[in-house]
């Protein structure tokens, strides 16, 4: 077929027209529908080209194919649904745009108070890193995306909307790398951290506090973004 023939679809019930050269701008079910020649299309009693989907969605595969975007209406609801859309008819290119759509931009900041466990000979017996808490700072919506179930809120409950910033949160475990893991997975980057000197051997220790690891407690935050 010509890329400039016209082509008509029953889509699951709705009608649609567009171009033979619409459906095959990008690799996909659509596109490869038209590559085993025209014999080979299902059509309706009346001759149009007929695909079992949801009809009223597949405007919004027809509008990424014209236009290699689409604008979703406001409060639009049925995203998941679109992606199975999308999924099924193969677009790579609509699947990036939805993941990309659903993310939302801003900074997480990561903190932590830390010191090191010693052991009888001192310095030279140096055990493993211990951390107190990690903390987490942010806007509570993609605090909760990125971190999901390990996010202990129990000091921070539902305050008011989840565009709202929080200072409270802490993960409810201590491995730093799986709290880094997390950022990276989802499509954050570290664009600054800080952190503090040792106290010093002269601040007052707590009962059983070993004098030597208390010269080395510290504090560190990394700030992480995502555009």
């Amino acid at each position: 077929m010509d890329n400039d023939q016209v082509i008509e679809f029953n889509v699951g019930g709705v009608f649609y027209s567009t171009t033979v050269g619409t459906v095959k701008r990008e690799p996909g079910r659509l596109a490869e529908m038209f590559s085993h020649g025209a014999d080979a299309i299902p059509r309706d009693s009346k001759g149009k080209i007929f695909i079992d989907r949801d009809g009223i969605l597949f405007r919004y595969i027809l509008d990424y194919l014209r236009n290699q975007t689409v604008i979703l209406p406001e409060n639009f609801h049925e995203k998941g649904r679109l992606r199975a859309e999308a999924e099924f008819f193969q677009l790579e290119g609509l699947l990036r745009f939805l993941d990309n759509e659903n993310r939302q931009s801003g900074y997480i900041t990561v903190g932590y108070r830390g010191t090191f466990a010693f052991g009888r000979d001192g310095m030279s017996d140096v055990k493993f890193r211990k951390l107190a808490r990690i903390i987490v700072c942010g806007r509570v919506a993609l605090c909760r995306e990125v971190f999901g179930e390990n996010l202990n809120e129990s000091r921070d409950p539902d305050r008011g909307p989840m565009d709202r910033y929080t200072g409270r949160f802490f993960l409810k475990h201590l491995f730093l790398e799986q709290a880094f893991d997390n950022l990276q997975e989802a499509g954050f980057k570290c664009v600054a951290s800080c952190g503090s000197g040792t106290s010093g051997g002269s601040a007052e220790l707590k009962p059983g506090m070993d004098p030597e690891e208390s010269r080395w407690n510290h504090y560190n935050e990394f700030v992480f973004v995502r555009d």
